[in-house]
């Protein structure tokens, strides 16, 4: 899902790069990795965030050049799947997970792909993953019901 998802990044138009999601969660303030996260080979930290959608304070960045970002990408949910993590949802650009804790609440997290589309994109261009925890209980029934995390 992942693979196909930031797929579309790569050849997506600027207005589909640049359009922030007006359904996405919103991010709880972090500057600091996410627990369960571990900067991969092959990404950067960006602290401000490429200067983007304002994520500077909101959400933790790294960043690669641009035509390696789909991967890099496929390669964080991969890592983060084996911490327990399941792939709840998202689309071209975002992908959303979530973990259920020992409370029977859940966790969420969330990555988004992006770049910044009013610079010609070149060989040297960055591309961004920002990663966010979705504030609350992201999942609304108990263990065991409908409407619980996908696979229980």
């Amino acid at each position: 899902m992942a693979a196909v998802a930031l797929a579309l990044l790569m050849v997506a138009g600027p207005a589909m790069a640049q359009t922030p999601q007006a359904d996405a969660p919103a991010l709880a303030p972090i500057v600091t990795p996410p627990a369960d996260l571990v900067i991969l080979p092959g990404s950067t930290v960006a602290p401000d965030c490429g200067g983007l959608y304002n994520l500077q304070g909101r959400a933790f960045c790294v960043s690669a050049l641009l035509t390696q970002v789909g991967t890099l990408a496929d390669a964080y949910v991969t890592d983060i799947k084996s911490r327990g993590w399941l792939v709840a949802g998202g689309d071209a650009n975002r992908v959303v997970l979530i973990r259920r804790d020992a409370n029977g609440s859940c966790q969420g997290l969330q990555m988004q792909a992006f770049y910044n589309t009013a610079q010609a994109t070149m060989p040297t261009s960055l591309g961004y993953l920002a990663f966010g925890v979705v504030p609350g209980n992201v999942c609304a029934a108990s263990p065991g019901t409908a409407g619980g995390p996908p696979g229980e």
